[in-house]
């Protein structure tokens, strides 16, 4: 059988772009650039078009996609807006912030997992943002990666995750945040629930809508019952080495641990040197840890380490929405307990 020709990379020029809103205007799928990570987008109306986006991904039914919108007073074409959810999209869209409302006939099935309800952002990127307006219609859009595996966050890791299995890449440089979006559920504005934890926190949420927020799923969802949201499931993220937490990593132990192991700290480590050791922000900032964190473990995993030691974030805030994707890329697959270092709890 023929190889499929590799996807093509596009910069964002208003040629290209208008090219890029024709392609999906007739079905086709596009890689694109957000601030949270790079999506792979389809017209939100289109169900065969969303179906394309499920094989190229190779992507289980059950996990819906989130829509994404050009402007605020798009929510009502795809879902069911309450008082509180257009105060959270007054607050924070456009941004990385995605709602979970009851859907409008007009988004396919495909796209909500057969669920009631649809997951719904309006993205910051400048290019993604002026490709939603000459599409002229939302498009659906998760990660950009092959199903389960570490997000990217460049059009280089789309090109080499799914370069044969998609045609156009929208080159809009690395993504400012690094972590896919935080979901709350907001279909009830008296009980709001946080799914998934990123850039806007739980505490943001409280203040703004003047209510607890009830914090993420203890329990991870079970395969195969269709999600309420991306993101749930427990084992997601992952790269190809085992990843082992840690609470903390000396120096000591990095240096006394098989050469075979990566080591992986929050912040550079003043002593330390040598091809297994990596860290996610010089001075262990949380915002340039989460920023990099998926491009790091991409990196680690491409080098034949047996193992990767990551260090866990310390806080809250953006260090919870780190730690939920450290915790779901340690779940060994397909099934069973996160791999902890003694002493770490989960």
């Amino acid at each position: 059988m023929k190889p499929k020709p590799a996807a093509r990379i596009y910069r964002g020029t208003p040629r290209n772009l208008a090219r890029l809103a024709r392609l999906l205007r007739e079905g086709e799928l596009v890689a694109v650039p957000t601030e949270t990570v790079y999506g792979l987008a389809a017209d939100a109306f289109n169900a065969r078009a969303c179906r394309r986006i499920f094989a190229a991904k190779h992507r289980p039914a059950n996990d819906p996609l989130i829509v994404h919108i050009g402007s605020r007073r798009d929510l009502a074409l795809v879902a069911e807006p309450n008082a509180a959810a257009l105060l959270l999209a007054e607050k924070f869209w456009p941004g990385p912030l995605t709602l979970v409302l009851a859907k409008k006939a007009s988004v396919p099935a495909v796209v909500s997992a057969g669920r009631p309800s649809v997951a719904v952002r309006m993205p910051a990127h400048p290019l993604f943002r002026r490709l939603l307006r000459l599409a002229g219609r939302p498009l659906a859009a998760p990660s950009a990666n092959p199903f389960g595996y570490v997000s990217p966050t460049t059009a280089e890791h789309v090109r080499r995750g799914l370069g044969h299995e998609i045609g156009s890449i929208l080159d809009g440089g690395p993504s400012r945040i690094g972590l896919e979006s935080t979901i709350v559920d907001i279909r009830n504005p008296d009980r709001p629930r946080l799914l998934r934890p990123g850039a806007v926190t739980r505490l943001q949420l409280e203040r703004a809508l003047k209510v607890p927020v009830g914090r993420p799923p203890g329990r991870a969802a079970p395969q195969g019952v269709a999600q309420l949201a991306p993101g749930l499931l427990a084992r997601h993220y992952s790269p190809r080495t085992p990843v082992i937490l840690h609470p903390r990593i000396s120096e000591r132990a990095a240096t006394q641990g098989a050469a075979t192991e990566a080591w992986l700290f929050l912040a550079r480590p003043k002593n330390l040197r040598g091809r297994n050791a990596f860290w996610l922000d010089r001075r262990g900032d949380i915002r340039g840890a989460a920023r990099r964190l998926f491009a790091i473990l991409r990196r680690i995993d491409e080098m034949g380490f047996k193992k990767i030691n990551v260090e866990l974030a310390r806080g809250g805030g953006l260090a919870e929405a780190v730690n939920d994707r450290l915790r779901r890329a340690a779940r060994p697959a397909p099934a069973g307990r996160v791999r902890f270092a003694r002493g770490c709890r989960s």
